[in-house]
């Protein structure tokens, strides 16, 4: 699988993930980036990192030049979890503590803790410019893209769209 990817894109994820490596954290990509590798033809704006907030330390060691947010909670409608933002040469990356990830169901009514609901399948491990990285799993990223929908959000459901053909052919 071909995926085409901005100069800046590959230069940072090669960077985050070679710092991700040599420590042994184990993490997964979600968000519009996994969309993308899995065929949604947006662009990518950023690449959304998920692992457990007792890397944040090491994370902090090995990235504080280029730390714009956090380590913080981020709080809105949506999202309860702790995170730190990066600008790596002008990609964007998160990274969010999967352990303390809620998310608020598409009625806004309730909380779930995203670890327990997307979770239900293995990572998936793809080659990208032969980089090794951990996605997070169509079936769980449709799930997901799914909560995110909604009026305000339709391109969540292009994602959905290009996930499922994904899964068809694959």
């Amino acid at each position: 699988m071909e995926i085409k990817l901005e100069e800046k894109t590959l230069d940072a994820l090669k960077w985050i993930v070679s710092i991700l490596n040599k420590n042994n954290i184990p993490y997964r990509i979600g968000g519009g980036f996994a969309a993308h590798v899995y065929g949604s033809s947006r662009p990518v704006n950023d690449i959304d990192f998920s692992l457990s907030g007792e890397y944040f330390p090491i994370i902090v060691a090995e990235t504080k030049d280029y730390i714009t947010s956090g380590p913080k909670h981020y709080l809105n409608e949506k999202w309860d979890c702790d995170t730190i933002s990066l600008n790596y040469n002008g990609q964007e990356i998160d990274i969010t503590d999967i352990d303390t990830l809620r998310m608020s169901n598409k009625e806004q009514t309730e909380w779930f803790q995203t670890k327990d609901n997307f979770r239900k399948f293995p990572n998936k491990i793809v080659s990208i410019a032969g980089i090794e990285v951990s996605l997070i799993n169509p079936r769980d990223l449709i799930a997901y893209k799914k909560e995110l929908a909604d009026k305000d959000h339709q391109y969540q459901m292009l994602d959905v769209q290009a996930i499922e053909k994904y899964i068809e052919n694959n």
